[in-house]
């Protein structure tokens, strides 16, 4: 699977990469193989990191990691305490899933308060989930997806693999790699910073929400990146997924309908070495801040993408989230086996495998931008890693998997650290590397904690 990702990048396993996986599925309680799939992403990292550091120093470094700590980092917001209590939950209490009239089930993603102001609206009900299911079994779920997502809502209709691979999207999706790494623009090589880490000196401008994009930042500030989050302030965030993907972050506020946030934001782009973003295909275009424009502005930017649904297919525009795309691409319908109400996998595989890809490709180019220069687009989206996570085949054995891992199980896989939210109890970096060990040097942070600029080189 390693070897499958390194080489879907361009930058196909070599003698000289010192690699040592270990561990098997079942890591969870679970068919498919998350443990397998998530090792290799996060180990695909790894071995980018590692490239980058030989870059810099000529030394290779051995890279190493098991399945267990793995699988801990691919469920890092469970684990998550703050001052000993877990932060509250991010799950809106009318958000599940429901049957509907003609005996389909349909998800409805509710954690936004304004998706959820506007499902009730279209469902004309009131918030509390009996209400809901009420008013949902009045539609046929078809008819309910198309005219929520019509609206510019979060709906999903649970389908088999059967039913996604027969969908125009679904079919458009399969045509895509997993992840993309492509050249977009000319610009002259550009040498590493100095620095004693694989990304030391190298400054990221981190766009993303929720978890999947910001698993990709938080990564590239494990091997010694600057990374500095920007969101407006406006924008709904829930502090546990603050917390879980902040780490290693400084976080600024900019609003892009301002004309001199914007001015602002691109005077740092100018400074740039990365830009990571997870709005849908085409929403920071509107603002100035296309893969092009940007390129133009700074050659030699990488920049990193991160959608739902790809950029593919009659899908492309529309907003989702992991459970959507585990229900739409039929995870959870083959998941769930004959168990009613269907039920999600017992993780976000599609945030965390995603992130971690993300990050990934965004080294990769890295290090092409070093050695030939140019400009870089990195591609990701959920429905392609639920496509590739579904390809790499099945456990063997009973429904669902093995057992579950409670956090008593990883318990030497915690760390501890004071913090503006509090003393927080989480998952350190799983990845070892001989000779530049991953961590975060910053603390997570409240949103908008820092001013927007960038720390000094070095």
């Amino acid at each position: 699977m390693l070897a499958g990702l390194l080489a879907t990048a361009g930058a196909p396993l070599t003698a000289g990469d010192d690699v040592a996986l270990t561990g098997r599925d079942p890591a969870l309680p679970c068919n498919f193989l998350l443990g397998a799939g998530i090792t290799a992403a996060i180990a695909a990292g790894g071995v980018a990191a590692a490239r980058l550091w030989a870059l810099r120093t000529g030394r290779r470094q051995r890279v190493s990691l098991d399945m267990r700590p793995a699988t801990a980092a691919l469920r890092a917001d469970r684990y998550l305490l703050v001052n000993g209590k877990p932060p509250p939950s991010v799950w809106a209490g009318v958000s599940g899933i429901y049957r509907t009239r003609d005996g389909r089930w349909v998800q409805l993603h509710c954690n936004f308060p304004h998706h959820r102001a506007g499902t009730l609206r279209v469902l004309a009900c009131p918030e509390d989930p009996a209400a809901v299911a009420q008013a949902v079994a009045t539609w046929d779920g078809q008819a309910l997806e198309d005219a929520l997502a019509a609206e510019g809502l979060c709906p999903g209709l649970v389908r088999s693999p059967q039913e996604w691979l027969a969908h125009p999207h679904g079919a458009a999706v399969a045509q895509l790699p997993v992840l993309e790494v492509l050249r977009i623009g000319d610009s002259r090589p550009e040498p590493l910073p100095s620095g004693d880490r694989p990304l030391s000196g190298v400054r990221v401008l981190d766009l993303t929400r929720v978890i999947a994009g910001p698993v990709g930042g938080r990564t590239l500030a494990e091997h010694g990146a600057d990374v500095l989050r920007i969101r407006a302030a406006h924008l709904h965030d829930a502090d546990g997924l603050v917390i879980d993907t902040g780490h290693g972050k400084l976080s600024a506020n900019l609003d892009l309908r301002e004309p001199a946030d914007v001015e602002r934001l691109q005077a740092l782009t100018q400074q740039a070495d990365v830009l990571v973003q997870s709005y849908r295909p085409g929403a920071l275009a509107g603002r100035g801040f296309s893969p092009e424009a940007v390129a133009a502005l700074r050659p030699g930017i990488v920049y990193a993408t991160l959608s739902a649904y790809g950029h593919q297919g009659p899908w492309r525009d529309r907003r989702g989230f992991d459970t959507l795309v585990q229900s739409v691409s039929g995870l959870v319908h083959e998941h769930s086996g004959n168990d009613l109400p269907p039920h999600h996998l017992p993780a976000q595989p599609l945030d965390y495998v995603s992130g971690y890809l993300l990050a990934f490709g965004v080294m990769t180019a890295l290090t092409r931008r070093a050695q030939q220069g140019g400009s870089y687009l990195v591609r990701v989206s959920l429905a392609q890693t639920s496509r590739w996570l579904s390809d790499l085949g099945r456990v063997d054995g009973e429904a669902r998997g093995g057992p579950d891992l409670p956090a008593a199980a990883i318990a030497d896989l915690m760390t501890e650290r004071d913090t503006a939210f509090g003393r927080l109890r989480y998952v350190a970096p799983v990845v070892q590397m001989s000779e530049t060990p991953p961590r975060w040097d910053r603390p997570s942070t409240p949103l908008g904690s820092h001013p927007p600029e960038w720390p000094p080189r070095g």
